[in-house]
């Protein structure tokens, strides 16, 4: 079984599986909307299933699944928002995340949970890329400085900025222009081989 601290296989990404993972970002955004009637929470219901017989034909494990592993924004994951990178070097990266309606909070605002949720995937990849060995969360602290708004395109910076050791550092912004929505930093601590 492969370990954590080994180099994963690289990843074959079936044609079509890419925007079928945000097609079913976008089926959680629609059914998150929805206020479905009988028939159509039947109709929909039914689809779904059908949908579930389809994948669950090609279950694997965590080694061979494509979910998470994809060099795609969001990596083809779609629980987390999607990070889509416009810049990026050893240090710093940067681009945009739109929270879509699964994430409403609530008055339009992100739920609060989404954005450490978002911060924890955007720094822990940005932790473990760039030739550096892998490591996990071993902290994270989200300071919301405004209100970060759902369906708007958010910029995203994320700093690499200093390892000691085996412990990481990072942080990172949101915003909404020039509004400041969310400041966040986390510690990331290298793990030790044989280590899960």
């Amino acid at each position: 079984m492969p370990n954590w601290w080994d180099k994963p296989a690289p990843v074959v990404i079936p044609e079509g599986y890419a925007e079928f993972a945000e097609q079913f970002r976008i089926l959680q955004d629609v059914m998150t909307a929805a206020a479905p009637d009988a028939d159509q929470t039947r109709t929909a219901s039914q689809l779904v299933a059908e949908l579930i017989d389809v994948l669950a034909q090609s279950a694997t494990d965590e080694w061979s699944q494509l979910s998470g592993r994809l060099p795609v924004p969001g990596r083809g994951q779609t629980l987390v928002p999607a990070f889509h990178i416009e810049t990026e070097t050893e240090t710093e990266s940067r681009g945009t995340v739109r929270f879509g309606r699964q994430f409403l909070g609530g008055n339009g605002a992100v739920h609060g949970g989404a954005i450490p949720l978002f911060f924890d995937d955007a720094f822990g990849r940005f932790a473990n890329t760039h030739d550096r060995t892998l490591a996990r969360t071993a902290n994270l602290h989200v300071d919301y400085r405004n209100v970060t708004p759902i369906d708007t395109d958010l910029a995203v910076i994320v700093r690499f900025d200093r390892e000691e050791g085996r412990k990481r550092y990072l942080t990172g912004e949101i915003w909404n222009g020039e509004c400041l929505c969310v400041e966040a930093s986390g510690l990331f601590v290298v793990l030790k081989p044989g280590a899960a």
